[in-house]
């Protein structure tokens, strides 16, 4: 076998370099084209150089909307981890009821994201929704159109029930795959179920977990369907996200250039963010291997 056959193999990825190319390299570029020009009009633009990088990072509302993303993310992370793994744990190994756990967790998953932020404005509307007459029926005032913290409750709710079962399927499927020779050697040595989770199951679901934190943390940080459906970005700017406030920029405002900046920046943020997340994670599995 020659040098040319080994590489043969390349041939059967062009479609995919293709299509890659076409769908995000391409509209990348023209983004980075967009971001250091002043558009007037067809034909007429202006180069500016790193002139809409400066406006955007010295904008007092991106960096609150920053600190909005950043506080949601965060709390998504916090509550659909240790609750997926939780529900992982419990659910049945073997027979019928695994399969039906399986399909039922995967349901919200399958739901259009513009759907669910329609689906939970008639959840929890004040007057008839389920959530918000039965929590109005109780005393409580509840209103996510009019009060930010119950904006901000809706969302969580609502976010944590759609994504909840990805971190459940991915902890189930990790769980799955350990050797059942490990709880077979744990049982022998009266190990606990603590010490069970935290020196067998923990450490040998660490790759699943790191892809269900990455995953999480990248859907969290880039959503804009449910909340630009449930609340609109408010009630005033409660909720309005880096998402959403990019496209008030592009599209409310017209601002090509400084939306393409931002959305360039908002694209660093994320990489930056993901990358610290796996140095930290694999820090984590090296210390724990040594």
């Amino acid at each position: 076998m020659n040098k040319w056959d080994n590489n043969k193999a390349w041939f059967f990825i062009l479609p995919v370099l293709v299509i890659v190319s076409f769908s995000a390299i391409i509209p990348l570029m023209t983004v980075v084209n967009y971001s250091v020009q002043d558009i007037f009009g067809p034909g007429q633009r202006l180069f500016v150089g790193v002139e809409w990088f400066k406006e955007v990072l010295l904008d007092g509302r991106l960096h609150e909307a920053l600190w909005r993303q950043l506080a949601f993310s965060g709390l998504v992370l916090l509550i659909e981890m240790p609750l997926g793994i939780g529900i992982a744990l419990m659910m049945p190994k073997k027979g019928w009821a695994a399969s039906a756990s399986l399909v039922i967790l995967a349901l919200p998953l399958l739901i259009p994201w513009n759907v669910i932020g329609t689906i939970w404005i008639i959840f929890t509307r004040p007057d008839i929704g389920l959530f918000g007459a039965l929590v109005n029926s109780a005393g409580i005032a509840f209103d996510h159109t009019a009060n930010a913290v119950d904006a901000w409750i809706t969302l969580m709710l609502m976010e944590v029930w759609h994504w909840t079962p990805l971190v459940v399927l991915l902890a189930y499927a990790g769980l799955r795959a350990i050797p059942e020779a490990y709880y077979q050697a744990a049982k022998i040595d009266g190990a606990s179920s603590w010490a069970i989770f935290r020196f067998i199951q923990l450490p040998k679901m660490r790759g699943v977990l790191t892809i269900a934190l990455l995953l999480r943390f990248m859907d969290s940080f880039l959503i804009y369907a449910e909340p630009f459906v449930l609340t609109g970005g408010g009630p005033g700017n409660a909720t309005t996200f880096l998402s959403i406030y990019l496209v008030k920029i592009a599209v409310g405002q017209f601002d090509l250039g400084p939306a393409a900046a931002f959305s360039l920046i908002y694209f660093l943020i994320i990489l930056l963010f993901c990358w610290l997340f796996y140095q930290a994670l694999q820090a984590v599995g090296t210390g724990e291997k040594s």
